[in-house]
């Protein structure tokens, strides 16, 4: 069952995937009934799952599950990923490659791509207060308090010389 997702609860589960490019408002508009249509049609084991799908900051799918109605299964885990390839192909991004970093400067989205993160530290485009998007949040509370965070409270503080600092730790 389709809920909107600012109607799912900080506790839903959220699955985030990363466009290798900023998608255009036309295409944003024109891909909304077809992420609605997924969301209303979602199942797990034949029962109907509560769930959205939304894109922010024009490039990052996040996929939304509330899990206290219904969780989701292996099976319904694939068929959402199935879906994704399937948003791959008619948009013409990848959204299901990881290896690339997504950070937010000046107000906009940049990737880093995994092997140039220790030179960007070093040259100083990467830092600690740097706003990076964790896409390996759990839940839509961590998404909208943590997302994005400074580099320096994530799992990037080993490049800097610090400690990660978690906010939920502190």
């Amino acid at each position: 069952m389709y809920v909107s997702f600012d109607q799912l609860p900080p506790s839903a589960r959220v699955w985030i995937y990363q466009a290798n490019r900023p998608l255009t408002s036309p295409e944003i508009m024109g891909v909304l009934p077809t992420l609605a249509r997924f969301a209303a049609e979602w199942t797990s084991h034949g029962n109907a799952l509560h769930a959205s799908a939304t894109f922010l900051h024009q490039q990052f799918l996040v996929v939304g599950l509330d899990e206290g109605v219904a969780g989701a299964s292996g099976c319904s885990i694939d068929a959402s990923v199935r879906f994704v390839a399937q948003l791959e192909q008619l948009l013409g991004v990848e959204l299901l490659d990881k290896s690339r970093l997504a950070l937010l400067q000046g107000g906009v989205v940049q990737l880093l791509k995994r092997n140039e993160l220790k030179a960007a530290v070093a040259d100083g485009t990467l830092a600690p207060d740097t706003f990076y998007f964790d896409n390996t949040l759990a839940t839509k509370g961590e998404l909208d308090t943590a997302w994005p965070r400074p580099a320096g409270e994530t799992w990037l503080a080993r490049y800097f010389g610090q400690e990660e600092r978690s906010q939920h730790l502190a």
